[in-house]
């Protein structure tokens, strides 16, 4: 059975250093731990104001795991991947 690929969606407002922290860390902990099982989509809050409602988004960055279910939630600059590893529910690569 194919795994299901991971459908995140990082909400950020504006090219801020916490908001290029979190699109980093990220990257690289769904490199190291997703390999080519992942898609991401950056949203900017700012060229996309109406996004932020349909979401519920309070706070930036905000992390949404879309798929697979459940959905989860994370905010924050991403920078404990123990936290993110655990929030995202994925187990860390042996």
């Amino acid at each position: 059975m194919k795994k299901e690929k991971y459908k995140l969606c990082l909400y950020i407002a504006g090219k801020t250093q916490k908001a290029e922290r979190a699109m980093t860390n990220l990257k690289k902990i769904c490199e190291e731990e997703l390999a080519d099982e992942y898609t991401v989509e950056i949203v900017d809050l700012l060229e996309h104001p109406h996004l932020a409602e349909g979401e519920q988004i309070i706070a930036v960055p905000t992390l949404i795991k879309k798929l697979p279910a459940p959905l989860r939630v994370l905010v924050g600059d991403l920078s404990d991947k123990a936290r993110v590893l655990v929030g995202l529910n994925i187990v860390p690569a042996e």
